[in-house]
């Protein structure tokens, strides 16, 4: 009998790799696996909600592992965790789940915010991407509109990849202040490597008026990476939400 159990948790990405476990890296995928095989005291893999690059943070991810016996005391086994963990990895939540229920085949919705900051601030350096410059953010929204006109997002796209296709449907695409700090808000059925980045660099280039609304959809429609923007700095993503 297998029994499958999901797991929320946070992490700063500064110092790895990403989710994936890497032949020669560190990944927050392999300190879970070792944490987890060294409490449960048994080999344990866990599965991600997806695969997020070299230096993104999440504010909420989801995982997966299954166990053949049932955890007797899931608090314990909790606490234990988070003592074992680095600082930059936290676990917020441990619980059961039917054994059909998938961290990343069963999500139906993933958000993705980008943090740009305006002022020096030696507290978000590695959380945000500073940029001095002003940018016009209401011509960013407008332009963040032209997404829901489409689905292909080959053009922000890393090339190369293993995914069978580049559709993805989205579901909110905005940009919204707070302070000096600009937040981008984004949320899809599912992602392509680099796309939320690509995205980004794509519409910070119409908020310094190199691009336009016309440009921009010239970009989607060329289904050619080389024409977007430039791909934002990792240190400013954030996955922050999982929907089932």
């Amino acid at each position: 009998m297998v029994l499958r159990y999901f797991v929320q948790l946070s992490y700063k990405g500064t110092h790895y790799h990403g989710w994936q476990i890497q032949p020669n890296a560190i990944s927050v995928q392999e300190v879970l696996n070792k944490a987890f095989s060294t409490i449960l005291r048994q080999k344990t893999e866990l599965t991600g909600a997806g695969r997020t690059d070299t230096g993104v943070h999440a504010s909420f991810f989801v995982a997966h592992f299954d166990t053949n016996e049932p955890i007797a005391d899931i608090e314990k086994i909790f606490f234990s965790l988070n003592n074992l963990l680095p600082f930059d990895i936290a676990l917020q939540k441990i619980y059961e789940v039917d054994e059909n229920m998938h961290a990343r085949f069963s999500a139906k919705e993933r958000e993705y915010q980008y943090f740009i900051i305006n002022e020096k601030n030696p507290f978000r350096l590695e959380t945000s991407y500073y940029l001095h410059r002003k940018l016009n953010v209401d011509a960013m929204n407008a332009a963040s509109q032209i997404l829901f006109e489409y689905s292909d997002f080959t053009s922000f796209s890393k090339l190369h990849t293993d995914v069978q296709t580049n559709i993805c449907t989205i579901y909110k695409a905005f940009w919204s202040s707070k302070g000096s700090e600009l937040i981008f808000t984004i949320s899809a059925d599912r992602f392509l490597r680099n796309m939320v980045r690509a995205i980004v660099g794509s519409l910070v280039d119409v908020g310094l008026g190199k691009s336009d609304e016309k440009h921009f959809r010239e970009i989607i429609e060329s289904k050619n990476r080389s024409n977007a923007g430039f791909s934002v700095p990792a240190r400013g993503l954030f996955l922050t939400n999982v929907i089932y």
